[in-house]
């Protein structure tokens, strides 16, 4: 495991262990609507090191640790920091342009830079076999990408689960866009998969507005 991915993981430990322990720095540094239009940008930033238990940290940190060293070894350090915290920014500013409107709506957690993390390798490894448990069975890592957007559009929408599917997805998107930047031949080298993503994502950005969100 490459050392950026430790740094990542102790930050991202460090953090959350203080904000478990510390409900002001938990509250000061937590993303929140209102705070943040309210000039407390910093808040798009921290909120991707703070989780709400150790259950939310683990998952992050394992699904990084997973696809983190396949994007460190195919970019190099320095594109990875890039991907990571671009992504990061991306979660927080589709989440706050989705919820604008719920002055008190907040998130935590690094789920929004993870997911860049993980649509970045997707995109240069398509076929990569994945498990996603319960279900024992691999699938092609394009299916799940397009299937994640898929499912985060449907729960951004409906509200599914106490989870920030605004901020997946802009992470998602995130890394899709950075990856195509910083390596212009997976266009070519897998065309069909990156042309379906587009379209979803055009999709959103087109369409997203009639998304009606419930409260």
């Amino acid at each position: 495991m490459s050392k950026i991915i430790i740094i990542l993981i102790v930050a991202n430990v460090l953090v959350s262990l203080k904000g478990f322990s510390d409900a002001a720095f938990f509250d000061r540094y937590k993303f929140q609507v209102q705070r943040i239009l309210g000039g407390e940008k910093i808040r798009m930033l921290t909120s991707g090191f703070l989780h709400v238990d150790w259950l939310h940290l683990g998952f992050n940190m394992y699904a990084l640790y997973l696809f983190g060293k396949v994007v460190d070894s195919s970019f190099g350090t320095l594109n990875f920091v890039l991907i990571y915290f671009a992504s990061l920014i991306a979660g927080s500013m589709y989440s706050l342009y989705q919820h604008k409107r719920v002055p008190y709506y907040s998130a935590v957690g690094a789920s929004g830079a993870v997911s860049g993390v993980i649509f970045s390798s997707i995109m240069l490894y398509p076929s990569m076999e994945l498990i996603m448990l319960p279900i024992p069975i691999p699938i092609p890592g394009y299916v799940f990408g397009i299937g994640y957007l898929l499912y985060s559009i449907y729960g951004m929408k409906n509200q599914v689960g106490n989870i920030g599917h605004s901020a997946h997805l802009g992470g998602a998107i995130g890394g899709y866009l950075i990856t195509l930047v910083l390596r212009p031949s997976v266009i070519t080298n897998h065309t069909i998969m990156v042309g379906i993503m587009a379209l979803i994502i055009l999709g959103l950005f087109f369409f997203g507005d009639k998304l009606k969100l419930n409260k």
